[in-house]
């Protein structure tokens, strides 16, 4: 368990040690109001009490913490993100009140800028940029952004004129650690409360937003990350990012190429240049669902402010007429292959309306506890798609609400009877989904993701079955090789027999192994022929040709089992 910092009482200490104290009063009274409401009234009988008050609870708590994280800022604004974008399912009355929340943080004097960003450069501001804007173009929890304009050498080797300079919040590093301190102690108590330690590993999880956090304000991490997602996308033009000003990089100030365009939400800009928004929503969705689901590197924090659309000329090999711009990869995901082809059998599975394997993926992802029961939970997936499935969204808004509430009910009762658990690195897979949805919502009020999983699934599926006919031809080939070599083997060992290598010499013997011989090429025929004519008949679907060219190739093995194999006589 964290321990409180400890150091010499100066006031730096003396403030850090504080900063520990209240985020723990403050989660330690809102834990408690919770035991007493939700676990121990009901076990009275006095539950409908805690139902009453619920609404009213929860938007007071949002309240005071909204005050204590732009108060305290650090990775309090940080916590306050994570719950607004929905990543443990709160209520309304939470996330409502913590939207925007990063927009509420105060920049730094522009003084304490200058003295790191020189400290970290080695040089003065003058000397390093032409100019800098001492108004923040953004100020976040752990860093601040200014305009600037390379010197005229700077300009020349790098081609790029105007840059935007990513400086630390100074002090951030202590207070960092002092937040982490302390969630690891809140992390620690929700550990020991059975409800919560059944569903998600706290500890597991604040060591992974320490992860995340400290990466986050190492700005050498942060340039490593937006090249590697540069080489991702090298080759899309849906997608651009800045290049980075290695020369005018460290640590704790990073020097990017300024790439600032038209906010992915502003409308208005949108509509000014001549771009639909109602456009931009599905490609978003589709690049988001590349990073996570062929990539396996994704951007965490696509929120607004940090996705632009770039306008550009309409024709070469882009139709649309613009691109999306990344900024800010301080936050990034790394997906694990076996995660990432789970989430590509969840994804089949639900736009192919199976709820068998629907339950299967969710398995395989480890939502589920190896050991739970999911026949009710199968059963009430397959009602969902053979009562929903069919329908188109319009037609889903046309069916009377009291439907979906009754089946919401009863789906409830199943799913809180399982074991589901929240995998360490799904949190920020959800963090990335939810805010996706939310852009994608902003974009186009009727905008479902689900209209762009379907398309995405299909050629997923597509993929898939490329890959199953890749590992079909890849066993005919090993097939064929063994076809090839089985018959060298046994002429090989026929050979040791005569020429005396092996002691015993018997006419018997030598009649045995030319038959075991004749019937190894009969059987590697027959596998070969059959493998063949199974790899045409699937690929056949999507591609005529290779599909007839297999199927014919197959006869030439099958001729071959049928004749070339007998005894010759």
């Amino acid at each position: 368990m964290a321990s409180e910092p400890r150091g010499s009482e100066t006031p730096g200490a003396r403030d850090t040690r504080a900063r520990y104290r209240r985020i723990l009063r403050f989660a330690g009274w809102n834990l408690a109001l919770t035991w007493w409401f939700e676990l121990l009234l009901p076990r009275i009988g006095l539950a409908k009490v805690a139902e009453r008050s619920r609404s009213k609870r929860m938007r007071r708590f949002a309240q005071r913490f909204h005050v204590l994280a732009v108060d305290l800022g650090g990775l309090m604004i940080k916590v306050g993100q994570f719950m607004s974008s929905r990543l443990d399912v709160l209520p309304p009355e939470i996330t409502t009140e913590l939207e925007g929340l990063q927009d509420e943080v105060p920049p730094v004097p522009f003084p304490a800028i200058r003295a790191l960003a020189e400290a970290e450069l080695g040089l003065p501001l003058e000397r390093a940029f032409a100019s800098v804007d001492e108004m923040p173009v953004a100020a976040a929890s752990l860093g601040q952004a200014h305009r600037a304009v390379l010197g005229p050498i700077d300009a020349a080797d790098t081609g790029l004129d105007a840059v935007v300079i990513k400086v630390q919040r100074p002090g951030i590093d202590a207070i960092v650690e002092t937040d982490l301190a302390a969630l690891r102690r809140v992390g620690g108590w929700l550990s020991r409360v059975r409800l919560v330690s059944d569903r998600v590993d706290a500890r597991a999880l604040v060591e992974e937003f320490a992860l995340t956090s400290r990466e986050e304000i190492e700005y050498l991490h942060e340039a490593g990350s937006l090249e590697r997602f540069a080489a991702d996308f090298a080759d899309d033009d849906r997608v651009g990012v800045p290049e980075i000003v290695w020369e005018r990089t460290t640590r704790r100030v990073l020097t990017l190429e300024d790439v600032t365009a038209i906010k992915i939400t502003d409308a208005e800009g949108l509509r000014a240049a001549d771009i639909d928004p109602a456009h931009v929503a599905p490609v978003f969705a589709a690049v988001m669902f590349d990073q996570l689901f062929t990539n396996g590197f994704f951007h965490a924090d696509p929120h607004p402010g940090n996705i632009f659309i770039t306008p550009g000329p309409v024709g070469v090999g882009d139709e649309r007429g613009w691109k999306l711009t990344f900024i800010d990869f301080g936050m990034m995901g790394e997906v694990p292959p076996g995660t990432r082809r789970g989430l590509r059998k969840l994804l089949i599975a639900a736009a192919s309306r199976d709820g068998k394997g629907l339950v299967d993926a969710i398995r395989d992802l480890g939502v589920l506890l190896p050991s739970a029961e999911t026949t009710e939970l199968e059963r009430a997936m397959t009602q969902l798609f053979a009562r929903f499935g069919g329908m188109g969204f319009a037609e889903l808004r046309e069916v009377d609400p009291r439907e979906f509430r009754d089946f919401a009910v009863q789906f409830g009762d199943v799913v809180r009877s399982l074991p589901f658990q929240l995998p360490e690195n799904f949190l920020l897979i959800i963090r990335a989904m939810s805010l996706t949805s939310g852009v994608c919502s902003a974009l186009d009020p009727g905008f479902n993701l689900w209209d762009s999983i379907e398309p995405y699934a299909s050629k997923l599926l597509r993929d898939e079955r490329g890959n199953v006919v890749q590992d079909v031809a890849k066993q005919a080939l090993e097939v064929a090789g063994l076809a090839w070599r089985l018959p060298k083997r046994l002429d090989a060992l026929v050979t040791r027999f005569e020429d005396g290598s092996v002691a015993t010499v018997s006419p018997a013997l030598e009649r045995r192994v030319a038959r075991l011989e004749r019937t190894a090429r009969r059987v590697v025929s027959v596998l070969v022929f059959g493998i063949l004519l199974i790899a045409g008949a699937v690929v056949r679907a999507d591609d005529v040709v290779l599909g007839s060219v297999l199927m014919i190739a197959s006869v030439g093995p099958l001729l071959f089992a049928l004749f070339a194999g007998r005894r010759p006589r």
